[in-house]
């Protein structure tokens, strides 16, 4: 009977490490510590292998593992078949397609999965490589959606003795997790995307740039990397061949901002982490002022699917120019919290309502954030949103890394509002005075609506235009999305402040 137990940091959290030591203590062998299926709400998620197939138990405790190994199907905790599970029927995994079910660090495992297909397809056709990724209409799947092809195209064009591939793990938004969750549970298809990188623009070197608060996900890359390095799919002749590529995993202090391209590559190269004016391009002087291609986790990690399964396949999946899955990060007061991989196009709506199952309060929904901490907030009106770049822009709204953060009627949208600007405030570089200075006189604007001076109002309304349509990068130019958000779409939390002093008084 094989036993698999995460050691995802989100189920370690949750006591999967303790479940582990329970499952070692009861059969004598420990677990395969696989990576999270995605659904956090029943972390620890234990599966057994029972007549070969995989069947999930949870949220388990320690106490539990006795019982589960003793008569498995008979528990109260079992929930069947762990594919059949209705959160992992409704998905379509792509590139989250072996995370949770392979151990994150066995190369054998991940190849008899599918891995490496796509590496060598490339290897076997490098000069279709752009061509591919451009016709899958992949697009940077950091926030800026920036198409993926045309970035490699730029690169690969350009003239330069030294070329880089770097891969932006700096996850800093709330609500988001996707980054970490590739790295911990499958480290090898960012390794082969990365390589796959390297062969299509000349690249030979590439980094992953890791947020410090992820010690798991750097420990497993590091690993993964070893690993990589030892069996040739990295080093001077990846698998056998013509073509070189290896890389290495840096760790960034903790600067939000870090999470800005260019502002990555200063830090990368031990600078101060300030966001450069542009241009140039990082495609054309990037890293050490030479041409780079600097994508996210999740961009780079869908490559090698694109690659093994062809650009058509790909763009198969989605809505207008929104292709292929999106990894959604369901958080907040939410019924059924985590990580669903699903095709660009379901309504906000379905996401909150059906997948999220909303609130774990039992309350109505009142607002969800998408996009991070410096997403806009909806309201329930705009729920027939469908999830794609555009559609979101033409609410006034953010895709971003796909973070969806749910709150229920007790939440007051003047505070939220507030903190977006103190974010800002906090994390800004301060390369550009409408992001520093700004963000501070918005968090003082908002500290006089909230004391009752209504005349404020359109002092914010014009600091948020200045700020969106000034700043040097988006930490400024997107700060006035939360804000004004709140302020169109919640009139009654600002307004409303003016009763209520009066009321005080």
């Amino acid at each position: 009977m094989r036993v698999w137990v995460p050691i995802d940091a989100a189920a370690r959290a949750l006591g999967a490490d303790e479940v582990a030591e329970a499952v070692r203590r009861e059969m004598g062998v420990a677990p395969t510590r696989n990576g999270s299926r995605g659904m956090i709400w029943l972390e620890p998620l234990m599966e057994l292998e029972i007549e070969g197939v995989r069947h999930g138990f949870g949220p388990v405790a320690p106490g539990d593992v006795p019982a589960i190994l003793a008569d498995p199907k008979g528990h109260p905790l079992a929930l069947g078949l762990v594919e059949d599970l209705p959160w992992m029927k409704r998905q379509t995994r792509l590139t989250f397609a072996r995370v949770g079910v392979i151990d994150p660090l066995s190369l054998e495992e991940y190849q008899a999965h599918g891995g490496l297909e796509g590496l060598k397809a490339a290897l076997a056709a490098p000069d279709k490589i752009v061509s591919e990724v451009t016709e899958s209409g992949l697009r940077g799947r950091g926030g800026a959606g920036f198409p993926t092809g045309i970035k490699w195209a730029t690169v690969a064009k350009a003239a330069a003795d030294r070329k880089y591939i770097v891969c932006n793990a700096d996850e800093g938004d709330s609500g988001t997790f996707a980054d970490r969750m590739v790295m911990e549970g499958d480290p090898f298809t960012l390794i082969e995307g990365m390589a796959v990188a390297g062969i299509a623009v000349g690249a030979v070197q590439g980094y992953v740039y890791i947020r410090s608060e992820y010690p798991d996900a750097i420990r497993v890359m590091r690993a993964a990397t070893d690993i990589a390095r030892a069996a040739g799919v990295l080093g001077p002749s990846v698998l056998g061949s013509a073509h070189a590529f290896d890389m290495e995993v840096r760790v960034g202090a903790g600067a939000y901002v870090c999470g800005e391209e260019t502002s990555l590559l200063n830090s990368l190269e031990g600078k101060r982490g300030v966001v450069r004016a542009k241009p140039p391009i990082p495609a054309l002087e990037g890293f050490l002022g030479k041409p780079t291609v600097v994508n996210n986790v999740l961009s780079l990690a869908t490559v090698p699917w694109i690659m093994a399964n062809g650009a058509a396949a790909y763009a198969a999946h989605g809505i207008g120019r929104s292709r292929g899955t999106m990894p959604l990060q369901i958080a907040g007061n939410v019924k059924h919290g985590g990580l669903f991989e699903v095709a660009f196009g379901l309504s906000l709506g379905e996401i909150v309502d059906e997948i999220g199952g909303g609130t774990a309060s039992g309350r109505p929904v009142k607002a969800v954030q998408v996009g991070g901490p410096l997403g806009a907030y909806f309201p329930r009106a705009l729920f027939d949103t469908p999830f794609g770049y555009e559609e979101f822009a033409g609410k006034e709204g953010l895709v971003g890394h796909a973070g969806i953060v749910i709150f229920d009627d007790g939440a007051d949208m003047l505070p939220l509002a507030r903190f977006a600007m103190e974010f800002c405030a906090i994390e800004s570089c301060g390369k550009c005075t409408p992001c520093r200075i700004g963000s501070t006189r918005g968090v003082e604007t908002i500290d006089r609506i909230a004391a009752g001076d209504l005349e404020a109002i359109p002092v914010l309304s014009d600091l948020c235009n200045t700020m969106k349509w000034g700043s040097l990068c988006a930490l400024g130019g997107f700060a006035p999305y939360p804000v004004m958000s709140a302020l169109t779409h919640f009139p009654d939390d600002f307004t409303g402040r003016t009763r209520r002093v009066e009321a005080a008084e």
